[in-house]
Formats: C-alpha cells, sequence, structure tokens
C-alpha cells in the first residue's frame, strides 16, 4: 500500500447563532486540498491509484473507490434544451426552434437557466444523501453541433440547423452559458457531439462510411466543432459511423490529429454509446472487440459509453495497451471532476446556494415562453390573415397534435408541471365569450376505423379554423425512440402521414380562414399544403410554454421573428441520396434548385424595408451599414442577415454564405442605420486540401431577411446588393 499524507485544513465553519470556531478538518490525501494546483492534484491521485482502479474510471458508469474517497459517478446526462430524463426542469424549445431564433445571447441565458437548474437537482440529491444514478449528475451530453445537411434527418430536430456559421454561433453560445465564466471551476460540463460526418440516415448509422472531402470537413463539418473546442468545451463525443475509411471512435487522424493537435483540445473524449463495439461488430474494422477498444485507446478515447471498456484490461494483458495510455486517458477525467468540485469541500461550492427554488422558477418559464415566442416561423400570411381576433365568436380547433403534450417536447427531453399545449393556449387566450371546440379529427399516422366525418363540417362552421399537424418522438428522432416509425425516425419521402395530408384537404375552405400549425423537427413537404390553407406556422416543438406561444402569435399578443435555420425543399426530389455526405445540391449554400422557402426566411407582422447599403474596407476591417425601415404600425423584431458571394474564387466556393446576423427591433413607422463590422479573416476560403486561404478579388454583399436566391425574390423579400474587392 503507498503512503498516504494527511493534511489539516483549518476552516472557518459556522456553528449555532452567529457564534464561529476554528476547526481542524483532517483529510486523508494531499489532492484533497484546495491550495494545491491543479495538474499536481491530479498526479497526486493518479499515483495513488492501481491500474485496476484507473481502467474501472474509463467507463461512463465508473465505480467507487472508497479507499480514495471517490465516489460512484454516471457520466451520462442530457441537456439538448433543458435537464433531460431527470428531475423536473424547465423544457425549453428543442434545439432547432431555438436555431430559428437567430439569438445567440437567448440561447447563452438558457444555457445558463439549464446549468443553474442541473445544479440545484445536484444539491438537492446531496442533501437528501441519494446517489448519483444515470441523468442526475453534472457532465451533460450536449450540444449536438452536427450539421443538419438533409431534412430527411429525424435528428436534425437536436442540432442548430445546416449553415456552420449560425451552429458556431449557437454551439458556442450554450456552452458559455452552461458552464459558465470560471477558468478553474465548471458550473457544469458540456459535450460537443457527434464527431464527425454525422447525420443520418440513422438506420445505417453503426456501419455507414461517410465519405467527405478535406475541404468539404474543413468549410462545412469541422467549424462548429473547432469553434465549441475554441469556446472551451469540456468534452467532444466522438460519433458511430466511419468518415472517410476509419470509425469515428478510432481513428487517430479525427481524435488526435485534428481534435489535439491542430485544434489544441484537451478535454476528454466520450464515444457514443455502443460505438466501440460498432468498430468491430458494425464496421468490421477488427478482427475482435480487443482490437476495436486498444483502437479506441490509441485514438484517444477517454471514456466509454457502453461496455466495451470493461474488457480493457485484456488489452493491457496482451500487450495491446499500456498503462502509460490509461494515465493519459484518465487524467482529462479526473480534471473534469476536479474542476466541478467533486473533491473539494462543500464550503468552497460557488453553486451551493442553488436548490429548489431555482428549477422551473418564475424566471426560467418566462424564459421558455421567450424562446418560443422567437422560436416560431411564420411561412405564409396570405390577406394578412393572422393575427386574427381574439373576440371571434367560434374558434374550431382540429388536428391529431393540438392537444398532444408530445407536440411541444421533440426528443432528449425533460419534463415540467407547466406544460401548455396549444388548445390550451388558444384556450386561455382568445376572449371569454369566444365559443372554442378541439376534435383531433385523425389519428396521427393511421387511417380513422371510424370513417364518419364531423370534423370537416365543424370547421365550415367556425369564424376560423386552427389545424394542428406535424411529427411527435412517435415518429421522428433517434433510432430506438420513434415507435411509430418504420424507418428509424428518420423521414424519407418529406410528407406528412397520409392521414394528416387528407385531413388539411377536407379543411380547404374559400370563405373562412383556415391556419395551419406544423409542431415537427424537420422540414416536411408543404408544396400542396401551402395552397390549401390560409396561413402557415411552423412551431417546431416548442418546450413547455409552446402553446401559450402559438395563440399567442396567432392572436397578435407577439409578433413571429423566427428564421428557418434550414432549407425548405419543395420536395425529396430536388435532393440528393440521403447517404451521400457530399455537398453538391444540398442547403442554401450548394443547392442550385429553387426550394419552396428558403434558408433564414420568415415573415412578420410589419413591412420592413431595407436601403442605403453602404460598405466599406478599414484595415483588417470590413465595416457595413444600411438603414431599415418599418413602414407597419406594428412593432418588429426582424433578423436582418449579410451574405457573400465571391466573384470567380481560384477555388469554388458555396452559391451564398452566410457571414454575420443580428436582431433588430423597430418601432412602428420608424426608420433608422444599422452597423455590422467584420474581420476581413472571415472571409477565407479552403483549397482542395482543406486549407485556409484569404480570398482576394471582387465579391458581391447582400443585406437581407432570409437567404438571396430565387426562393427570396419569388417571396419578395428585401434584398441589398454591393460588389466590392477584398
Amino acid at each position: 500500500m503507498k503512503n498516504v499524507l494527511s493534511l489539516t485544513l483549518v476552516l472557518l465553519i459556522s456553528c449555532s447563532g452567529s457564534k464561529k470556531e476554528k476547526v481542524a478538518v483532517q483529510y486523508a490525501h494531499p489532492w484533497l486540498s484546495v491550495k494545491q494546483p491543479l495538474s499536481k492534484r491530479i498526479d497526486l491521485l493518479l499515483k495513488e491509484m492501481t491500474l485496476d482502479e484507473k481502467m474501472s474510471q474509463l467507463r461512463y458508469d465508473s465505480p467507487a473507490i472508497d479507499r480514495l474517497n471517490i465516489k460512484s459517478y454516471n457520466w451520462w446526462n442530457e441537456a439538448l434544451h433543458g435537464v433531460a430524463r431527470s428531475a423536473r426542469a424547465t423544457v425549453f424549445p428543442q434545439t432547432i426552434g431555438l436555431a430559428a431564433t437567430f439569438d445567440p445571447d437567448l440561447v447563452n441565458r438558457i444555457g445558463a437557466a439549464i446549468a443553474d437548474e442541473a445544479r440545484a437537482i445536484h444539491n438537492e440529491l446531496t442533501k437528501a444523501g441519494k446517489p448519483f444514478s444515470q441523468y442526475m449528475g453534472l457532465t451533460y451530453w450536449s450540444p449536438n453541433v452536427n450539421m443538419f445537411r438533409d431534412p430527411r434527418w429525424g435528428r436534425g430536430q437536436e442540432t442548430y440547423g445546416e449553415d456552420p456559421y449560425l451552429t458556431s454561433r449557437m454551439g458556442v453560445a450554450f456552452i458559455r452559458g452552461m458552464q459558465g465564466e470560471d477558468p478553474d471551476r465548471l458550473k457544469v460540463a458540456t459535450c460537443a457531439k457527434h464527431f464527425a460526418v454525422h447525420s443520418g440516415p440513422e438506420g445505417e448509422r453503426h456501419g455507414f462510411n461517410a465519405l467527405a472531402s478535406p475541404k468539404e470537413m474543413a468549410e462545412y463539418y469541422f467549424p462548429a466543432f473547432k469553434a465549441s473546442v475554441e469556446a472551451g468545451v469540456e468534452a467532444i463525443m466522438c460519433a458511430y459511423n466511419r468518415t472517410n475509411g476509419e470509425p469515428c471512435c478510432g481513428s487517430p487522424r479525427l481524435l488526435q490529429e485534428v481534435l489535439r493537435d491542430q485544434w489544441g483540445f484537451d478535454g476528454h473524449v466520450v464515444s457514443d454509446c455502443g460505438a466501440i463495439l460498432d468498430i468491430q461488430s458494425g464496421h468490421q474494422y477488427t478482427d475482435s472487440l480487443v482490437q476495436a477498444i486498444a483502437l479506441a485507446v490509441e485514438s484517444g478515447v477517454n471514456l466509454n459509453c457502453g461496455q466495451a471498456y470493461k474488457q480493457i484490461d485484456k488489452a493491457v494483458n496482451l500487450g495491446l495497451v499500456s498503462e502509460k495510455q490509461i494515465d493519459d486517458l484518465l487524467r482529462p477525467l479526473l480534471r473534469t471532476k476536479f474542476r466541478l468540485g467533486f473533491f473539494d469541500p462543500e464550503e468552497s461550492d460557488p453553486f451551493r446556494h442553488l436548490g429548489a427554488k431555482d428549477v422551473n422558477n418564475e424566471v426560467h418559464q418566462q424564459l421558455a415562453l421567450e424562446a418560443a415566442q422567437k422560436s416560431i416561423v411564420l411561412l405564409k400570411n396570405d390577406n394578412r390573415t393572422l393575427p386574427l381576433k381574439k373576440e371571434l365568436d367560434f374558434v374550431y380547433m382540429v388536428g391529431p397534435l393540438a392537444g398532444n403534450m408530445l407536440s411541444l417536447l421533440g426528443n432528449y427531453n425533460g419534463l415540467s408541471q407547466n406544460m401548455i399545449t396549444i388548445v390550451e393556449g388558444v384556450t386561455k387566450t382568445v376572449s371569454t365569450t369566444t365559443r372554442v371546440e378541439y376534435r383531433p379529427g385523425v389519428l396521427l399516422n393511421a387511417p380513422n376505423a371510424n370513417p364518419i366525418d364531423w370534423y370537416s363540417v365543424q370547421s365550415r362552421e367556425a369564424d376560423a379554423t386552427i389545424c394542428v399537424v406535424g411529427f411527435s418522438s412517435l415518429l421522428e428522432g433517434e433510432e430506438g425512440e420513434a415507435a411509430a416509425s418504420s424507418t428509424h425516425g428518420d423521414n424519407p419521402t418529406m410528407q406528412l402521414p397520409a392521414s394528416q395530408l387528407n385531413l388539411i384537404r377536407k379543411l380547404a375552405n374559400d370563405e373562412k380562414p383556415v391556419v395551419l400549425v406544423v409542431c415537427a423537427g424537420s422540414p416536411v413537404d408543404l408544396s400542396e399544403i401551402e395552397g390549401l390553407v390560409d396561413a402557415i406556422i411552423y412551431s417546431w416543438y416548442p418546450g413547455e410554454a409552446g402553446g401559450q406561444a402559438v395563440a399567442d402569435v396567432i392572436f397578435g399578443n407577439s409578433a413571429p421573428t423566427g428564421k428557418l435555420p434550414i432549407t425548405f425543399p419543395r420536395d425529396v426530389s430536388q435532393l440528393p441520396e440521403f447517404n451521400n455526405y457530399e455537398l453538391k445540391g444540398r442547403t442554401y449554400r450548394y443547392m442550385e434548385k429553387e426550394p419552396l422557402y428558403p434558408f433564414g426566411y420568415g415573415l412578420t407582422y410589419g413591412q420592413v424595408e431595407l436601403a442605403n447599403l453602404s460598405i466599406e474596407k478599414k484595415e483588417d476591417i470590413l465595416s457595413i451599414q444600411f438603414e431599415v425601415e418599418n413602414k407597419s404600425d406594428f412593432q418588429v423584431n426582424e433578423v436582418v442577415q449579410l451574405y457573400v458571394k465571391y466573384d470567380h474564387p481560384v477555388v469554388e466556393t458555396p452559391n451564398y454564405e452566410l457571414v454575420k446576423f443580428s436582431r433588430l427591433s423597430a418601432e412602428p413607422t420608424s426608420k433608422k442605420t444599422t452597423s455590422m463590422d467584420i474581420e476581413l479573416e472571415r472571409f477565407d476560403i479552403f483549397n482542395e486540401k482543406g486549407e485556409a486561404i484569404p480570398f482576394q478579388g471582387s465579391a458581391d454583399f447582400f443585406i437581407s431577411t432570409s437567404s438571396p436566391g430565387k426562393a427570396a425574390q419569388r417571396l419578395n423579400q428585401p434584398i441589398l446588393m454591393q460588389r466590392i474587392t477584398l
């Protein structure tokens, strides 16, 4: 047995009343002293651990080591849009809805609120003396910064959309909000996932090889992960799939050369759950599981979600893995635990004040409502159908999701006591004399057993019909969760279920307005539906306050300000093959065909015009000015976007590239000048080797309220353009 030093730490501990006394606290281990530098504390602890003990701590469900005061800990926790699968917590809009806000400050505040609730739950468990089971810890495997490159992917709802710049801004804001700004102490630890080139199809992810060129990797698939590393993300999760021939959790190229050597990542890498087993069983990349384990260790996978590392001792005994490699894997994991305060006295915990009062409190409930309101995208509003009057005599609600709580949640969600369905929100918002009726009308994704149709008759009697359709976690999401999906949670046709489409067809009414609300985490084919209804609201999965937010938009308590974070094609015929990871033909950046709705698009109730664009190059800065005029009687909150299109670049570049965006508020019938400054290095382009090179030449700059192109022109989006030489 190694010698264990004893330290005496003198603390001032408050006793009864105002009386204080000095109490000598005896510590059996030197690494428990907060006066030691972090690196020294880690080294001291490592020296006391046996090899078997070290190996046991590389598993996500790491056991206790009582003699060293190391408690059992489960590293697996989720928080994409609120503390998930855990105790009661605030449910914010699903990530794709947060992306639609184009509001990084909001996402930062949401991240901070989630972290407060996570710490509060942790503190309550500590006080109650309960163990920290799965989903109840402080290491959160969020955010998902994969690129939503194809609208058929069911897990695209977990991402910040199809644009690498938007995703980077939102992901960084979330990470900083969650982890806090203290360089020495984490409020919680975050994890950017899934590295890399992971975005469907779901059913093929355990064996699929995603092929992407170095240019595509650097230009599109890598930026959000690199930005996460630069923001100080504590962990990176490696993906199930292969990328360019190598299993992502067994790729020295991805996890060593790119992640650690090029980007300087010093946190820990966690495998997706079962991904190390997939190296052998799914990809058949190694002949045995032991070889797969050795490859994961060599690549730098610190933590195994799954059961593979339970056999890591076999790799050690065969000489495939050394104790030094085990030490190198464990050191960043211990760093995370130290930074979370797991080995510190309670008195030094800056978050000990957080408790039950901080979970789903009024401030967080209002934040959830604000986020839901800002996430809603108005796609169509013929003849200014919306907002409706609250004093209508009869509002009829129909659709399988109008009164369904699942329409609010998406996946990887928590639960609270304040879930407000859309039926409840509308009923609360209309006048006390308005008659409201609700019938689901049809089943979610199956024909009605009863063929009698009363719902369309009721619709024709109403002053307005609100039809709520779409998906839920039963139909889209991760492969093992979408119980009603025969396609592993993906939507290969982009279609609504036939039952819902037939409902919309029967409701079509030339005399009375029909407002369609779509609850979904991905784009659906609206090419036929657009001509059948008067207004279309895309609410995504809007969280616990979603029903109130949708009602607020419909009846004018708030104006819609959300923008599409992903292009809406007309139908799947406009898309390349789902399992083709080449970028040609995908997203607004590389798509040649005209979509139904462009990236960045979303209507509001005001009338915004842009004028007097001025762009000037000042040393290393591009200075941009323009006027925003609100010609309506509504308060307007608009997201103004700046895009660049390079003229005759030396290498191929995107059609358009989002380089800046800003949420602006404009009073009724007002005009104001707005400015943006951008560093010129932002206009680097990538060659075929994936190397960044400065662009030299002429470029067209566009200020608009959506991405430029034919669809924006068809939809009468205001666009200003100016060519300058960079």
